[in-house]
This record gives structure tokens, C-alpha cells and sequence, in this order.
């Protein structure tokens, strides 16, 4: 992979690290998915926005079963920050967790460190332009 680790901490078994992220995929528990996805401390899963525009209540439809277990949602939006509309913000926060949308290899980063230190986190992360 063309890309950047992402911190490491340690590995607990079934627990879903960002090891690595590129153009066009991850790495996601020493398993490499193409494309964007959604990462849940025990699963990850392929979602099929390409660009923070894509980004809707709808694509983010799997995350509702597992909502009421998180306090932050993170949003990779691609290379570049930008804003998830305040609509979204709040649909998505009525179902549990807070957004916090940033560029993906801060979501990636952040991802990892909270997972590490036990909080209730999930990423949606899109992946970076090839």
C-alpha cells in the first residue's frame, strides 16, 4: 500500500486498528479493504460514499443498530476536512453518538486512540483519492 500507518496501539484480539491507510483503501485488523468504510471496535464493513457530498443518513443506516452503544462517531471526509451538515449532525446524534467529522488520516489516528483508551467510538472513513 501506497500510504501511512496509522499509531499502533497495542493489538487486543478482535479489536478493529486502523494499521494503514492509502489511496483508495485501509488496512483494518491485518485485513486490507478497498474503498471507504465503517469501522466498529469489533467489525469493519464496506460503505459506499466516495466523497463527503455522498455522505447521508441513509449511508450511514448500518451504524443505527449499534448507535445507543457509542458516544462518538467519527468522519473521515477524505483529504480535507470538511463540514457534515447540521441535519446529519443531529439525525445522527437523536440515535446516540456525537459527530466529529475530520479529515480521514485524523480520523484514522483518532480512531486508534480512543479505541486504545476504551471509549465507545466507531469511524466512518472515506477513502483517499487514488
Amino acid at each position: 500500500m501506497n500510504g501511512h500507518e496509522a499509531p499502533q496501539p497495542a493489538l487486543v484480539p478482535g479489536q478493529q486498528l486502523v494499521q494503514a491507510y492509502g489511496p483508495g483503501s485501509f488496512t483494518v485488523a491485518g485485513v486490507r479493504h478497498q474503498g471507504s468504510v465503517l469501522v466498529f471496535p469489533d467489525r469493519t464493513l464496506p460503505w459506499t460514499p466516495a466523497t463527503p457530498a455522498d455522505i447521508t443518513l441513509e449511508s450511514l443506516a448500518e451504524l443505527q443498530p449499534a448507535a445507543a452503544t457509542l458516544d462518538i462517531l467519527l468522519v473521515g471526509t477524505g483529504a480535507k476536512f470538511a463540514m457534515v451538515p447540521p441535519a446529519l449532525r443531529q439525525a445522527v446524534r437523536a440515535w446516540g453518538p456525537v459527530v466529529e467529522p475530520m479529515a480521514t488520516p485524523s480520523a484514522c489516528r483518532t480512531y486508534n486512540v480512543l479505541l486504545a483508551e476504551g471509549r465507545r467510538v466507531a469511524a466512518a472513513l472515506l477513502a483517499l483519492p487514488g
